[in-house]
């Protein structure tokens, strides 16, 4: 297992693997439930990848792969009511390399990653209870998409573990966490002498983040059977709510409600 991930062969795949594929420059990658078959089973909003409705679709989608103009015979073409669709490894790679993500991982190994969202401290369910978690999803939905909130990295795990708590998914915490790492550690410039020091101090943030953000490491994610989380999306119980504002104000993050 590398240190920014974990790059299989098609032949080693088995029914209710993980697995993903990094998109343009390692920007995001791709992730879904491998089923049988060269099937794969993957969460996206309404058909794309990867969306969140703001100046940052420029820099996602066009990272994303292009669009065939043929359609596949043996993909599923996105349902209007939610974006959990069933499409061929080769569709779902779009000539990426493939790659599995990692179940019950050691906290040193889980650290020593370069990025997340290639591996997780949660433990792994039977494959046939994961394979039947993403069919039964597959037919009644995963709810609203959510680059940040709720996305195919999320859909994935909870499809492996049945853990849900919607918060920040392991490449989003990647992506920001730099960001994030840099500006918490200032606070910290008056115990480091030297430029070595401050990076280190936000190296080290940056790995708590993300230590503490993973689904294994949350005190309040819970098993929820699939038939009770569907039931619960379809009659509002539990949602994410996109709050609706102006395109000249800064979005804001969205809510997990349950009534």
């Amino acid at each position: 297992m590398g240190l920014l991930s974990n790059r299989v062969t098609r032949e080693s795949l088995k029914p209710g693997d993980h697995i993903y594929s990094w998109r343009t420059a390692y920007i995001y990658a791709h992730h879904g439930i491998y089923v049988s078959d060269d099937k794969v089973i993957h969460f996206t909003r309404r058909g794309q990848e990867v969306g969140t409705g703001t100046a940052l679709d420029l820099l996602l989608i066009s990272s994303g792969p292009a669009k065939s103009r043929e359609s596949c015979p043996t993909c599923m073409a996105p349902q209007e009511e939610h974006g959990v669709i069933s499409s061929c490894l080769n569709c779902f790679l779009a000539g990426g390399v493939l790659y599995r993500f990692e179940y019950a991982v050691t906290p040193a190994l889980f650290l020593a990653k370069a990025r997340g969202g290639t591996c997780t401290l949660a433990v792994s369910d039977s494959d046939d209870v994961v394979i039947h978690r993403a069919k039964y999803l597959l037919e009644n939905g995963f709810g609203c998409y959510n680059v940040f909130k709720k996305n195919c990295e999320d859909f994935a795990i909870y499809c492996k573990t049945g853990l849900l708590e919607i918060g920040q998914s392991g490449q989003a915490v990647s992506i920001i966490g730099g960001p994030l790492a840099a500006a918490l550690s200032s606070p910290l410039r008056m115990v480091t002498t030297n430029v070595y020091g401050m990076a280190a101090t936000a190296v080290g943030v940056y790995c708590a983040s993300r230590y503490m953000a993973d689904i294994g490491m949350r005190p309040n994610a819970v098993k929820v059977p699939v038939e009770q989380l569907t039931t619960r999306l379809a009659t509002g119980l539990l949602q994410v709510v996109e709050p609706q504002i102006p395109t000249n104000i800064s979005r804001q993050s969205p809510q997990l409600v349950t009534q």
